[in-house]
């Protein structure tokens, strides 16, 4: 194959950063951290309009209302799909247990983006496909790492050919998690690869499509009790070119910010691009967001210039990619469920790699 032929040359349409022509109404469902710190500032900074906003705990969705000049407020799905717009959006902010009955109450044929991941396991990934084809849902996953600003300048220049063949992709984070602030993965038999690798994978695969194999480890803190694994390698083997696409985590990086890392690295045949994704680093708080460029044969790293950063702006992509795709402005969504269920087969991969424990050494005998 050709580097022309190869896929992170020819990105989908809908990775381009563009608005919809025309923004539909959209109802958030759910009303928890990740929708005050990512969805409605996305929205209100796109001028996406949101038309209601579902929590069964009202109170919390009455206090988001009143920030983000939401005008209806419901206390369960059903209530808003009675009352709302014919071609409103639905955006299913809540964990993957609660997917399959908030998805059962929207109208058969709605436009829906799912909070990632597509479930806790593969099975459940199916399972919730299944239902949304059943239900002829245009379904997407904001797996929305896709849209981050940094990674479309650099998809951008990948495609260009800025880079040559991309031979070498590396994911890195070493930082210090601070797991309280998200009680609910306390006691979840799967967390690092399906609540947090997932973004990654889903990125590699958003470049060069699926793997042929995965190799994984996966691993708990042995002072972290409560908390499942935390620690992760994972390698996605692309049969037939000369690439290297590793994933690696660990969230105990507890010794402070002086050697902590977080990056995406990509490296080519004529050089290599490198985004910092400041978010994890000091989290929440964050530290800066930085992409640069170097290019072979020729010393340093020139910085690129890029507007936004993950939070909040790739939330506008992810939704954007939806709603363009709905209204026919690009012809392929490469966030639809049917896409991320390769992903989540990617993370059950890895799992089983993690419990199959590597091949054994085979040592001589000898007399």
């Amino acid at each position: 194959m050709s580097p022309d032929d190869l896929p992170e040359r020819h990105p989908a349409a809908a990775y381009t950063p563009a608005p919809p022509e025309r923004p539909r109404p959209i109802v958030v469902i759910g009303a928890g951290g990740i929708v005050k710190d990512a969805h409605l500032p996305a929205y209100r900074k796109a001028g996406y309009p949101v038309w209601g906003i579902v929590n069964r705990t009202v109170e919390r969705a009455d206090a988001l209302a009143a920030e983000f000049g939401i005008e209806h407020v419901f206390g369960t799905v059903e209530a808003a799909v009675a009352a709302a717009p014919a071609d409103a959006v639905y955006d299913i902010a809540l964990m993957p247990e609660q997917y399959e009955a908030a998805l059962e109450a929207l109208p058969d044929g709605a436009p829906v983006l799912i909070q990632k991941p597509l479930g806790h396991s593969l099975e459940q990934g199916e399972a919730l496909a299944a239902l949304c084809r059943r239900k002829g849902l245009v379904a997407a996953v904001n797996t929305q790492l896709r849209f981050a600003p940094y990674v479309a300048e650099a998809r951008r220049l990948i495609a260009a050919g800025a880079i040559g063949e991309v031979h070498d992709l590396e994911v890195r984070v070493s930082v210090d998690t601070p797991w309280h602030l998200f009680p609910h993965v306390f006691g979840m038999e799967r967390l690092e690869l399906t609540m947090h690798s997932v973004h990654y994978l889903d990125l590699v695969r958003s470049f060069f499509g699926d793997p042929g194999g995965v190799s994984a480890v996966t691993r708990r803190h042995p002072e972290k009790t409560d908390i499942a694994t935390t620690r992760s390698t994972i390698i996605l083997r692309y049969r037939g070119r000369d690439l290297r696409a590793v994933v690696s985590t660990n969230h105990d990086h507890d010794y402070g910010p002086a050697h902590e890392e977080s990056f995406i690295k990509w490296e080519g045949t004529k050089g290599a691009i490198r985004a910092q994704l400041g978010l994890l680093l000091d989290y929440p708080r964050g530290r800066e967001d930085s992409l640069e460029l170097a290019v072979a044969g020729e010393k340093g790293w020139t910085p690129l210039p890029f507007e936004g950063s993950w939070f909040p702006d790739a939330f506008i992509g992810s939704m954007g990619a939806l709603q363009r795709y709905v209204e026919g402005s690009v012809d392929t969504l490469p966030t639809s469920v049917e896409d991320v269920l390769h992903t989540m087969a990617v993370v059950e991969a890895a799992y089983e790699s993690d419990e199959r424990e590597g091949v054994p050494l085979r040592v001589a005998v000898t007399s």
